[in-house]
């Protein structure tokens, strides 16, 4: 009796900001979540450090500690029955400290599982998964751990730490799917491969010319997987007969580098595709499903055409969440605020393409990450204020009586605690030089003031 309640409670469509958050995260997403977790800090147990962690991705505001106090707002308010979790943003981080990286991966891999069951009528177009893969940086601080463990090449080139990113995504729904973590020396094709277990089967990747790579190609071919490769001129292409490019439309050729056939490793037999666009140059792309019927040229024209739905996920993950740059000081801080900031922006783009399911404009119009967090933010606004208690309704005048500066000790030491790659040392000034007035520059001061100076100096 209570699985046929759960079954029906995850098939009617919520209607409010708590109901599409537990449609996605449900009962049994928390089970395998924890089941995977640590048992560590007390105060902070998994569902409400989760939640604050995914609600300061959404929040609004500069620091941590502010968005941490807005989050934790609104999961005092939705949750009054519950016990309260802890008071300071320091706390906050030395709970998520203990959570391994791989528990929110685990949680990621649950929340794809039900992605895949909620849109399973949006999920395949044409026969194929498409799922477009690309990778970007992310600015870090410039902390000793993070200049040590996360630089690019040496401490002197200017460069902050970086954190490198790769991820899926859906390029029908515009679903962010999967992703992997790396440091400023990490590779596109080696997280790409590290991520061919969290696809689909009848996955087609969808790529750019980065990605052309035989070892690449091979392991994708391997796991069952099918791609679609954009071409460059650097491209070892092989046929048997002499081809026009001019005319050339689309045929078989073989995929063979030349440090592969120094090998004497077989080539790899391709389909290649040739785009023409009026006024632009033309796309040649490559692929391994050879029969045109299942992928036609038409079709690979719009999963291609949709891989730049990857590159506005970027922009709309660092310029409208602000991700440009982490906020954590330490590995552990930013790679975990890089996790849940991920796993809230699939959350919140699963959320738009939920309302556009129920209209059925799901795979035909894209939600706004914009809008969709707006909606957000104005939801957390109205429930945060709807339930704020005495000490948060006190008299304006009241509160700015608390809003003293700290007095600090005076600081006998220099303030600059370390150097700095792009900033020049500060110089002090050099003392004054007094010079000694002369006989007329005495007459003038004299003649000036009014009276005798031959006792200064």
């Amino acid at each position: 009796m209570a699985r046929r309640r759960r079954a029906q409670e995850t098939k009617v469509q919520p209607e409010s900001f708590w109901g599409c958050l537990n449609y996605f995260l449900t009962p049994a997403v928390w089970r395998q979540v924890l089941r995977d977790w640590p048992r560590g800090a007390v105060r902070w147990r998994a569902q409400p450090l989760l939640l604050v962690l995914l609600l300061m991705t959404w929040c609004a505001g500069e620091s941590q500690a502010e968005r941490f106090e807005t989050a934790r707002a609104f999961y005092v308010a939705s949750y009054q029955r519950k016990r309260r979790p802890g008071l300071s943003v320091e706390g906050f981080q030395k709970a998520l400290a203990c959570v391994p990286a791989r528990a929110l991966r685990l949680v990621a891999a649950a929340v794809r599982a039900r992605l895949q069951q909620v849109f399973a009528a949006f999920w395949v177009v044409d026969g194929f998964v498409p799922l477009g893969c690309d990778g970007s940086t992310l600015a870090c601080p410039r902390s000793p751990e993070l200049e040590r463990r996360l630089r690019s090449d040496t401490i002197q080139d200017g460069r902050p730490p970086t954190l490198f990113v790769t991820a899926f995504v859906h390029l029908s729904l515009g679903l962010l799917w999967s992703w992997r973590l790396g440091g400023a020396h990490a590779s596109e094709r080696r997280h790409l491969g590290h991520l061919l277990g969290t696809l689909p089967p009848s996955a087609l990747i969808v790529t750019d010319a980065g990605f052309a790579g035989y070892e690449l190609l091979q392991a994708i071919v391997q796991g069952g997987r099918s791609y679609l490769v954009r071409l460059s001129c650097k491209a070892p292409l092989y046929t048997v007969e002499r081809v026009n490019k001019w005319w050339f439309r689309e045929g078989l050729a073989y995929y063979w580098p030349l440090e592969v056939q120094q090998q004497e490793q077989p080539p790899l037999l391709v389909r290649v595709i040739h785009l023409g666009r009026k006024g632009k140059r033309d796309v040649w792309l490559m692929t391994n499903v050879l029969d045109a019927e299942r992928l036609s040229r038409e079709t690979a024209s719009t999963f291609y055409r949709w891989r730049w739905r990857n590159e506005g996920l970027f922009r709309s993950y660092k310029r409208t969440l602000g991700k440009v740059k982490l906020l954590g000081r330490t590995v552990a801080q930013v790679h975990r605020e890089a996790e849940g900031s991920l796993l809230a922006v699939q959350l919140l783009l699963a959320h738009g393409a939920l309302a556009l399911a129920k209209d059925g404009d799901a795979g035909r119009r894209l939600p706004s990450v914009r809008q969709v967090l707006l909606e957000v933010r104005a939801e957390i606004r109205n429930v945060t204020g709807m339930y704020l208690g005495p000490r948060q309704r006190r008299n304006y005048l009241d509160r700015l009586r608390q809003a003293q500066r700290p007095r600090w000790r005076r600081r006998r030491t220099n303030q600059v605690r370390r150097p700095w790659p792009s900033r020049q040392d500060h110089k002090p000034p050099n003392p004054p030089k007094f010079r000694r007035m002369g006989t007329d520059l005495k007459t003038l001061l004299a003649k000036t003031l009014g009276a005798s100076v031959d006792g200064a100096g």
